[in-house]
């Protein structure tokens, strides 16, 4: 009887060992990041999958159920998931709760861009793309694998390890980005995109950032706004001029075709890409943004 209860204990080990930690994150670049951290420990779930919008998105009754069922929530906070405090209550969330974006310094949005209407997505007076930062990041790498140790102890080793290798991957990432750029000459580098999302890129990398949109995709650009910032581009000689995965580019269009410039292709802004395109991790959007704004510049 003991020979038969100790091999059935045997025989579930291994489930045991398996089981890994729920963990539900906000969008793909958390998700992304928080699986480098955790690794096997964890399972994650991604709310606002590859080329979606975090800005606009609507939670559905089965995304209530993914943050009821996860031991942590990961979100980037500063305004970004105004949707999430109803999601959180209607899932009566109980678990470890993650703002990324913690203890950073934040940006400032210019007080024109506020978005008019579903206050549910009002970022107020602060740029919630801190991400485009890869300093920044560093303290989003220790905000999580903070949470991930609170939630799981037993992996603390673990997650401390992961955590340290993901940092100096992108302290590697972030020393070859300000070699790039500083091959160009300050008063060159200059850029336009659809949204406000590219802010913290440019205080990092001095770089003049000009935005159709402001740092909500939910903002409307009025018509003046448009022609003003058309009369800059061509007073300037903006060349560099990009759409993004996951925002409509018809106002970057007309813009383009007024000022007589090129686009110079697609930058991955708030979303991954999917697991096939260029930008299927934080790492990867974020070489890929800087190879492709390098290439307009030059």
């Amino acid at each position: 009887m003991k020979k038969t209860l100790a091999a059935l204990l045997l025989l579930g080990m291994p489930a045991l060992a398996l089981a890994k930690l729920p963990v539900v994150a906000s969008f793909s670049i958390i998700a992304d990041m928080t699986r480098e951290i955790g690794g096997d420990r964890v399972e994650v779930v991604s709310l606002v999958g590859p080329d979606q919008d975090a800005h606009v998105f609507q939670p559905s009754p089965a995304d209530i159920k993914k943050v009821s069922a996860a031991k942590v929530l990961v979100v980037n906070g500063l305004g970004l998931e105004g949707w999430m405090s109803r999601l959180d209550k209607a899932a009566n969330f109980r678990g470890v709760t993650v703002v990324a974006s913690k203890g950073i310094k934040t940006r400032q949005a210019p007080e024109e861009e506020h978005a008019e209407g579903d206050h549910d997505h009002d970022h107020g007076d602060v740029d919630p793309h801190a991400w485009h930062d890869p300093s920044r990041v560093q303290t989003y790498i220790r905000n999580i694998s903070a949470g991930l140790i609170q939630a799981d102890p037993a992996g603390k080793a673990e997650y401390q390890r992961r955590a340290s290798e993901y940092a100096a991957k992108v302290q590697a990432l972030d020393d070859w980005a300000k070699q790039q750029f500083a091959s160009v000459p300050a008063a060159k580098r200059k850029m336009l995109t659809s949204h406000d999302a590219f802010g913290y890129l440019g205080e990092h990398y001095q770089l003049q950032v000009l935005a159709i949109q402001g740092v909500s995709t939910e903002s409307e650009a009025s018509a003046k706004g448009v022609a003003q910032l058309t009369r800059q581009v061509r007073n300037e000689h903006v060349k560099a001029v990009f759409m993004e995965n996951m925002t409509d580019a018809r106002l970057l269009k007309q813009l383009s075709t007024e000022a007589k410039v090129q686009i110079g292709g697609k930058l991955y802004a708030d979303a991954l890409s999917g697991p096939k395109g260029p930008a299927a991790s934080y790492l990867q959007l974020m070489r890929y943004n800087v190879e492709t704004i390098m290439k307009s510049f030059r």
